[in-house]
């Protein structure tokens, strides 16, 4: 394993163990264990907050892995690589916001949120998995110039 692909593999493992983390905090929920449920919901949140920085570092240090699949599956690859950035976007941000609620102890709102937050996480995980093995398990692609060098020209 590389530089290029060992960074993919830790940010993944991070969305995995935050996406069971998130089922296990709402089995806990579900069956009234408040104080598990915070303590598991919040360590979904690190694990969540670790991805990103580790995607992030990823991005400007080493750069994105390009395509390196078939040229015809390469739109269809992109709309779901778009896709699924949409939706880990939104997913942060429910998720920042279902935390604040839940710290806030508004717990209705922080319910309704939290059932609308976690269904999109899970699609979030299992469409951040299927891009990881299409670039680094079915078709490795290309390394791109890393954002730090494109930035300062080396």
């Amino acid at each position: 394993m590389d530089i290029f692909t060992v960074f993919p593999t830790i940010s993944t493992s991070f969305i995995v163990i935050s996406a069971v983390l998130v089922a296990i905090g709402w089995r806990q929920i579900i069956k009234g264990k408040r104080e598990a449920h915070k303590k598991t919901m919040i360590a979904a949140a690190v694990a969540a907050t670790l991805f990103f920085i580790v995607y992030m570092s990823r991005t400007v240090f080493v750069g994105n892995t390009s395509w390196g699949g078939p040229d015809n599956l390469s739109l269809l690859y992109h709309i779901f690589l778009i896709f699924h950035i949409v939706l880990a976007t939104v997913a942060a941000v429910f998720g920042i916001t279902t935390l604040t609620l839940g710290f806030k102890a508004k717990y209705a709102k922080h319910r309704k949120w939290g059932r609308v937050t976690a269904v999109i996480w899970f699609i979030t995980a299992i469409t951040g998995v299927a891009v990881y093995v299409l670039l680094y398990i079915f078709y490795p692609g290309g390394h791109t110039k890393p954002v730090w060098d494109a930035i300062w020209g080396f």
